[in-house]
């Protein structure tokens, strides 16, 4: 029957015009006998198809690698999010200053007395004339007595005097003790250091001010016998509601007191020397390092590129279903011409 119609086609070219007219849309549907072109030209188009369809699918396959990809990455992002709001990171300035606000030193001396005490420049302490004898006092000092923060029963004495301020000039204060007996094998002297001696003059309750200070700062301790240089560093500390809260670091060097005095004696000296270590104020504050606004940027890169790969990938699906289509009408086409 396919010879047939193909004889009544070339003995026909009008009738042959008209069905081209008719049924052939595309010059792949052609039906040519065995052995001439047209035996090629389905073959040849249809392995340009079946290259289309694979091309299409494998970029599909990779479109939906890279939506798995950007999936993962929304929900690492939001994860290191998470945890860097959880885990803060501690953030440390310096601000230089020519003049500190000046400390206050409270010693607890106990049975001990207060020689002298001076303020000296450039690191330049002269040599001791009378150790061991009472001599000028030239700092600014408290004596003040309040309970124990602690124990709330005993009492203590504290003798607060005012620390150096100018740090350019390196000044320092330099402090002599004397202390005629004691009932212990170790002798040493008690101190504490709080950030302000102006707040201390100025508040009405001094007792309670010290108390406070004695519950919030530490406690440290210069020996009889030597010459003990503390250098202070000044570190204000921010915290999370926005207060601030100082303390001092300090560096102590010990050098021993050689006791060049005439006649033995069984007292004890102490010899203490207070000095900032260097003009710059140490500042540490918690600071989170994840950015809201990165984070956001880099989500909506991310869901543009998923939108993206989503519309390709329907774009892909559909032009495949038209594929499919046509493929099936030609199919259907060549079909019925030949019925």
């Amino acid at each position: 029957q396919l010879s047939e119609d193909v004889e009544r086609v070339s003995e026909n070219p009008s009738e042959e015009r008209e069905g081209e007219m008719e049924v052939h849309e595309d010059s792949s549907s052609v039906i040519l006998p065995d052995g001439e072109l047209g035996a090629t030209t389905p073959s040849l188009r249809f392995s340009k198809t079946c290259l289309k369809n694979v091309f299409s699918v494998i970029l599909l396959f990779i479109y939906l690698l890279l939506m798995a990809v950007a999936v993962f990455l929304v929900y690492q992002t939001i994860s290191d999010f998470r945890e860097k709001l959880k885990h803060p990171v501690m953030s440390v300035t310096y601000k230089e200053v020519s003049l500190y606000d000046a400390p206050g030193i409270a010693f607890y001396p106990g049975k001990a007395r207060l020689l002298s005490c001076k303020h000296h420049y450039y690191d330049h302490i002269p040599p001791l004339i009378n150790p061991g004898q009472p001599g000028d006092i030239e700092c600014t000092t408290q004596r003040i007595n309040y309970t124990d923060p602690f124990t709330n029963q005993t009492m203590k004495y504290a003798l607060v005097v005012q620390g150096p301020r100018d740090v350019k000039k390196r000044e320092l204060v330099f402090l002599q003790f004397h202390l005629n007996e004691t009932d212990q094998d170790f002798s040493a002297i008690d101190y504490l250091l709080f950030s302000s001696f102006q707040e201390f003059v100025s508040s009405p309750e001094k007792a309670k001010f010290m108390k406070d200070c004695e519950s919030s700062y530490s406690s440290w301790k210069f020996s009889g016998g030597f010459r003990t240089w503390v250098k202070m560093s000044l570190v204000k500390t921010k915290e999370e509601d926005g207060s601030e809260t100082v303390e001092f670091k300090q560096e102590t060097s010990v050098v021993n007191y050689i006791d060049q005095r005439t006649k033995p004696r069984s007292d004890q000296l102490f010899f203490v020397v207070f000095e900032w270590k260097d003009p710059f104020i140490q500042t540490v504050q918690d600071i989170i390092t994840a950015n809201p606004w990165n984070m956001i940027a880099l989500l909506c890169g991310i869901f543009l590129a998923l939108f993206k790969a989503a519309d390709f990938a329907k774009l892909s699906v559909k032009w495949m279903i038209k594929i499919r289509r046509r493929h099936l009408k030609r199919t259907h086409q060549v079909t019925n011409h030949i019925s």
